[in-house]
This record gives C-alpha cells, structure tokens and sequence, in this order.
C-alpha cells in the first residue's frame, strides 16, 4: 500500500473514532424522541376521542398557531425558529392523521405551487386531490370529496386572482386560514437548454410574473398561457420544443432540468393562498376577517360605510374591489382586517357594516399566517 493511501486511511480511522462517540450520543437522542413522539402520539389519540365525543372537528388551526409560536418562544437554539415550526407541523400533521386523513384539494395536477401550498399548510400526512380548475376545488369541497381546498387568492406581483373571488361570493363556504408562499420561478426543458425550443408555456399569472425577464431575454419565443404551471411542465416533458416556467418540484416530478432559475420580474414574489372549507375556527388571538360588500349608489357611500370600522379601532388590512356582473358600474368590495369576528369590538363594526351595507356576506375570521 502507498505511503499516501495509508495516510488517507489513517485520516478516515481519527475521523470515524472522533465521530463514533457523537454519532452513539445522536442514536441515544433519537430512540428518546421515539419514545417521545409516540407518548404524544397516544394523548394525540385520546384528544382525538374526546372530540368525537363532542362533535368538535379533528382540525383546529386556532390550536396550531398557539402551538407553534409558544415553542418557537421557548426555543434556545440552534434551530431555527422557521425550522422548527416546520418540524412540529409535521408531527401535528401525523398525528392529526392518526384520527383521520383529511383531503384536501387544489389546483392541479402534481407540482404546482398550489400543492406546494396545501402541504405547506397541513404538512405531508394529508391526501392530495389535484383539481383541473379552481372551480373543481370548491366543487370538491362542496360536495364532500375533499375536506378543505387551498385557492390562490393575490400575488404580490400581479394582485388578485380574480377567479378565486368570484368563487369565494358564489360558494357557501368560509376561509378558515391562510398561507403565503415565496414564489421561485424557473425555466425548465427536457434538455435543460432552450436549443430547438419555439415556445414557452406557464399559467397566466406567471406569465405576466416573468413577462420583463422574458422579453429582456427571450423575446422572439411564443407565450402560451395554460391552465397550470404544473401542465406546463407535463407539456414541456412530452415535446422538446416547449419549455415551461414552474416551480422546482414540478421539474423533479416531470424530469425536466432547469435551464434559468429565478426568473421573475421581482425577486420578493409571494403568493397568498386561503384555505376554503365548512369550519369556522374559534378566535386564536391573532386572527383575521375576511368580507364581501357592496353599497348603495350614492355620494359618500363607500366612506360611510367603512367609518365603522375606525370608530372601532379595527384595522383594515386589504381593500379590493371587483365588478358587479348585475349591473353597470356596480362594484364588490373585498376587504381584510384585523381580528376575528367573535371579538367584541369586531362584532360591533359587522353590526354596523351590516346595517349600512347594501349587501355583506363574512368570508370567514381566521388565524393570520405569519
């Protein structure tokens, strides 16, 4: 054996007898969390059967939120808080599985940001329904095929989804929470390259969201607006001509490599997603209402009617307002603000709201994500 390979195997023998120690103390950590984990597992179990016996629903996203920010507080490090937080959503996630798999639904198919979303929120011990339209998630949820859908709702980018608005005033069900995504878009092809590609397909919305990027880069390359990015990637798999813009887990579900990373116009693009469903949750202490109004056609009437909300000391957060289709120039107006609904000073601006409103319907008071 040569002088330098016996040195490398010296070096490979300290290295393992300095780690040996430090690895037998990480084995002995791990097999206390085991045990650990299944205790909480257990009295997970037993929550699960008293709310059986009080009717109470196996998702309390109050009781999630007060959950995460009390350990991120406790925590000393080295973790993360974010880190953290990610950790314990997925043992809240498994353990709320073990009472029941919840469905939830979303844009689909596979690898959308949508999906992203929805895991995000209920961590992986969920049942993913991929839907071919916004409208077949609240169609899935109405009639009982999913338990909660997540929509997209506005992009700090390109503002709101207009669509999902329109399903949010026509739909009986209620936004029980929120989840606000970073949105990383990447070009992406078979070859990794755009050689031989003529045309670069994405959803609509990320279309517009990389629309300066494109034009600086690849101007003479035909847009294609479809109905997913994530149908874009399938699209791009199946004909080496397409490239398509999504996020990295549709390029790793469709085999594609990416060839631009980060592409969109502003590098802080988020995406703000809202969780449809039947369930109202109970005040969290950090919460917000979601409402749709509209107001009779006179001067002054759109000021007047949210005076109650400043007499109140509630805070307006998100002010929207869409096109009535009954008729002209009758507008909708979607509105945000601090607190939830069963707070008294909330309570008495929805009074009020209610009174001089020509029309009010409450989306939902629900726990603000972070």
């Amino acid at each position: 054996m040569s002088h330098r390979k016996k040195t490398i195997r010296s070096m490979d023998e300290d290295l393992n007898a300095s780690l040996r120690p430090l690895r037998e103390k990480i084995d002995a950590i791990d097999a206390q969390l085991l045990k650990l984990l299944n205790q909480r597992a257990a009295v997970a179990l037993e929550v699960g059967e008293v709310k059986k016996r009080f009717g109470a629903p196996v998702f309390r996203p109050e009781r999630e939120l007060q959950v995460l920010p009390r350990l991120q507080h406790a925590n000393d490090g080295p973790l993360y808080g974010d880190n953290l937080a990610s950790i314990w959503r997925e043992i809240m996630s498994a353990s709320r599985a073990l009472e029941k798999v919840l469905t939830v639904a979303y844009l689909g198919p596979a690898g959308t940001y949508s999906e992203q979303a929805a895991f995000s929120y209920f961590g992986q011990s969920v049942k993913g329904l991929p839907c071919p339209s916004l409208d077949e998630v609240f169609r899935a949820v109405e009639a009982g095929s999913a338990d909660f859908g997540v929509v997209p709702v506005e992009n700090s980018t390109e503002g709101v989804v207009s669509r999902t608005l329109d399903l949010l005033l026509q739909s009986p069900l209620t936004i029980s929470g929120e989840v606000a995504l970073p949105i990383h878009h990447n070009l992406m092809s078979q070859s990794g390259t755009l050689d031989g590609v003529t045309r670069i397909c994405s959803h609509a919305q990320s279309l517009a969201q990389c629309q300066h990027w494109l034009t600086a880069h690849f101007p003479r390359l035909e847009r294609q607006a479809v109905s997913s990015n994530a149908e874009a990637a399938r699209m791009a798999a199946a004909d080496p001509s397409v490239a398509a813009i999504a996020g990295e887990s549709a390029a790793t579900q469709y085999g594609l490599q990416i060839a631009f990373s980060h592409v969109q116009d502003d590098p802080h693009n988020r995406t703000r997603f809202v969780v449809v469903g039947t369930q109202d949750p109970a005040p969290s202490g950090r919460d917000q209402t979601s409402l749709i109004l509209s107001v009779p056609n006179r001067a002054g009437a759109v000021v007047a009617l949210l005076e109650p909300l400043a007499n109140n000391g509630v805070s307006m957060t998100r002010f929207e307002s869409r096109p009535a289709k009954s008729g002209a120039w009758e507008y909708y107006f979607y509105i945000d603000f601090e607190g939830h609904r069963d707070d008294p000073n909330v309570a008495k601006a929805l009074e009020s709201l209610r009174q001089n409103a020509a029309y009010c319907k409450v989306l939902g008071s629900y726990p603000r994500s972070a």
